[in-house]
């Protein structure tokens, strides 16, 4: 029961983050849109769902996740985590998240260097 409703809070954020892009898109430049989107494209979308539970909450994350997030490279990964933590709703614990996410790239790395 506790793991269900974990995961529908989980998707409830993400969809609630999804919806804060689309806004912040209309009035934000081409160049941060362009890098975004790049970076993106760089990333499955059950990774990048997997990244965003362990940084903005309590996931674990999976190591082919690890592998993708460390070829998606740490300026995409930083632009990603840097702008979800800028949301009003999340801002308050951007250095909480900013560690968690560094965390999570140190972790990675490690990984993606003994396979």
């Amino acid at each position: 029961m506790g793991y269900t409703t974990s995961r529908t809070t989980i998707v409830f954020i993400v969809v609630a983050l999804v919806c804060a892009f689309v806004l912040a898109f209309s009035v934000e430049g081409a160049e941060e849109k362009s890098l975004w989107d790049t970076c993106l494209l760089k990333i499955s979308p059950n990774c990048a769902l997997n990244i965003i539970e362990v940084v903005f909450g309590n996931g674990i994350i999976f190591d082919s996740c690890c592998h993708d997030l460390v070829q998606e490279g740490q300026v995409c990964r930083d632009t990603i985590i840097r702008y979800i933590a800028d949301r009003p709703l999340l801002v308050s614990h951007g250095t909480q998240y900013l560690k968690k996410s560094n965390d999570l790239w140190t972790h990675c790395v490690s990984i993606s260097q003994t396979s």
